[in-house]
C-alpha cells in the first residue's frame, strides 16, 4: 500500500479536480482520467487506483444529480431500469478484477476506450432531438429545455435491449477498471438508443454513483482502498464537478462529443501502450 504524505494527497486533490470537471461535463465519472494518472503517473497499483477512483465517481454522481435535479435532463425512469443491469455487471466486475493481471486490465482499458471514441466521432451530426413539443416521448423518453434550440425538445428511447446489454457491460468495466461506466453508456445511449448527449450524460451521472458503490464494496472488502487518498480525491472532484457543470451549460453538443472522443483516444493510447510493455 502507498505511503500517504501531504504532497501525495495534494497531487491527488488536483488530479481529482481535473477529472471531476471532465466527469461532470461529459457524464463519464472522471475515472477514465484519474485511473491512468494514479496508475501510470503516481505508480499506484491498478487495484488501489481503481478503488480511489470509484469513491470519486460516487461523489461526482451525487454532485451532478443534485445540481441537475429539476431541470428534466435526468431521465429517472430510464436510469433506474438500466441501473438494474449495471449493478449486476458491477458486482461481477469487482470480483473479476481480483483475478486478472494488471497488464491485461490495462490493455482492456485501452481497447474499450478507443472503440467508444470511434463511436462518438461517427455521431457528431446526430442530435436525437424532436423539436415538436407535442410528440409523445413514450414510456421511457423525455423532454427538457435546450439552450441550443431555445425551446423544449423531445426524445424517444429506442433499442432498449441494447441499452440494457450496454449497461451490464458498463457496470462490469466500471468495477474492473475503476471508472464510472458512463464512458460506455453515454455513447451507446446517444449513438443507438435515441437519447440526446446532454440527457444521456445527466442520466449516466445519476446512475454511476450506484454502479460505483457496488464495485467499491468489493475493493474495500479486499483492503485495496486507502481512505486518506480517497478523501483527497473526493474533495478535488467536488470542486472540479462544479466547474464542469457550469461550463457544460454553454457548450454545444458537437463540441462535447469531440471533447469526449479526444479524451478517450489519448487515454486509450497511454493505457494500451503501458499494458504491452
Amino acid at each position: 500500500m502507498p505511503v500517504v504524505t501531504p504532497a501525495l494527497a495534494a497531487i491527488i486533490f488536483a488530479a481529482g479536480a481535473v477529472s471531476g470537471g471532465f466527469g461532470a461535463l461529459l457524464g463519464i465519472g472522471g475515472g477514465v482520467l484519474l485511473v491512468p494518472f494514479l496508475n501510470l503517473g503516481l505508480h499506484l497499483p491498478f487495484t488501489v487506483a481503481a478503488a480511489i477512483s470509484l469513491t470519486t465517481v460516487i461523489a461526482t454522481s451525487s454532485s451532478v444529480s443534485a445540481a441537475r435535479a429539476g431541470k428534466q435532463l435526468i431521465n429517472m425512469r430510464l436510469g433506474m431500469l438500466l441501473e438494474v443491469a449495471t449493478a449486476a455487471g458491477s458486482l461481477f466486475g469487482g470480483v473479476t478484477a481480483q483475478m486478472l493481471a494488471q497488464s491485461t486490465v490495462q490493455k482492456v482499458f485501452g481497447v474499450v476506450t478507443a472503440i467508444v471514441a470511434i463511436i462518438m466521432l461517427t455521431r457528431l451530426q446526430r442530435r436525437n432531438v424532436i423539436l415538436d413539443p407535442d410528440i409523445d416521448p413514450g414510456a421511457l423518453g423525455g423532454r427538457y429545455h435546450e439552450e441550443e434550440s431555445g425551446g423544449t425538445v423531445t426524445y424517444q428511447v429506442k433499442r432498449l435491449p441494447l441499452a440494457l446489454a450496454a449497461s451490464f457491460v458498463a457496470g462490469n468495466m466500471s468495477s474492473l477498471l475503476g471508472i464510472g461506466g458512463g464512458f460506455i453508456k453515454v455513447p451507446v445511449l446517444n449513438a443507438w438508443c435515441g437519447v440526446p448527449v446532454r440527457a444521456a450524460a445527466a442520466t449516466s451521472a445519476f446512475m454511476i454513483g450506484v454502479t460505483a458503490t457496488a464495485g467499491a464494496v468489493i475493493y474495500y472488502g479486499t483492503g485495496q482502498l486507502v481512505p486518506a487518498l480517497a478523501a483527497s480525491a473526493v474533495l478535488g472532484v467536488q470542486l472540479g464537478s462544479w466547474g464542469g457543470m457550469r461550463f457544460g451549460q454553454r457548450a454545444s453538443a458537437m463540441w462535447l462529443k469531440l471533447l469526449m472522443a479526444a479524451v478517450l483516444f489519448v487515454v486509450s493510447a497511454v493505457m494500451f501502450t503501458r499494458g504491452i510493455q
